[in-house]
């Protein structure tokens, strides 16, 4: 009779050990791949949705309403609302009349203008109508009416330098603005007809704001320069002869 081999029991476990372990390494590499594949897929998915965007939808009641968002070209200028004759405020000038609105070619484009007249500067301002931002209508009668109030009121002068109050006069009067130029007047005011009293940098600034103030108040009460000044310096509280004096 041949001798049966004796197995080794040791041996046994240590090929299943390796060929567990194999399968293992097998396993983990397939499912790399397919995370792999996945990742990828959804990568390919993303690029395709933001390359082609779907249009919006607005669901309304059971159906679904499409809307295409479609690029609007933006508007060369906007719809004129002032006409020749119209009184506007420049806020670096003041008050001008618009004597004609023509068009010019720059750069083989036509633009339409405002030619506005400035009288007290004499100045010939010219303002595109798509730009009409910078310029602002005239105040109504109420709000003339509120900026002779603020006139009758208390001076509020910050206790600050010269220098900086004399900038931030300066921006209020340059802002166009009719109560900050009412403001600027009422602060900048003395009820005294001596000059001394007044550096020339607070004569000049309070002439400048209280010209900006005549002109507007005069146009919108249609009255006269000379009546406008009345009813400016009886709201200040002071003659008309004092406020002459001063600009003399």
């Amino acid at each position: 009779m041949p001798k049966k081999k004796k197995v080794n029991p040791k041996k046994n476990i240590k090929k299943n050990k390796s060929a567990k372990k194999s399968a293992k390494k097998i396993l983990k590499k397939k499912v790399v791949k397919k995370n792999l594949k996945v990742k990828t897929n959804n990568l390919k998915k993303n690029v395709l949705e933001k390359k082609a965007p779907q249009p919006l939808t607005i669901k309304s009641g059971q159906q679904n309403d499409i809307i295409e968002i479609k690029k609007i070209k933006k508007q060369e200028s906007e719809k004129r609302i002032y006409k020749v004759k119209d009184y506007v405020i420049y806020p670096k000038h003041g008050i001008g009349q618009i004597i004609s609105i023509d068009k010019l070619n720059i750069a083989n484009i036509d633009v339409s203008v405002y030619k506005i007249e400035i009288t007290k500067d004499r100045l010939n301002l010219t303002i595109p109508t798509n730009q009409q931002q910078h310029l602002r209508p005239l105040s109504s009668s109420n709000q003339v009416n509120k900026a002779l109030t603020i006139l009758k009121g208390k001076a509020k002068i910050k206790r600050t330098m010269w220098s900086r109050r004399a900038a931030e006069y300066e921006q209020k009067i340059n802002s166009g603005d009719i109560y900050q130029i009412a403001e600027v007047v009422r602060d900048l005011n003395k009820n005294t007809d001596m000059p001394i009293d007044q550096s020339y940098s607070e004569r000049q600034l309070f002439e400048k704001a209280y010209d900006r103030l005549l002109g507007e108040v005069s146009i919108v009460m249609k009255i006269s320069e000379e009546e406008g000044k009345i009813k400016l310096n009886k709201s200040l509280g002071k003659k008309i002869e004092e406020n002459t004096n001063n600009q003399t």
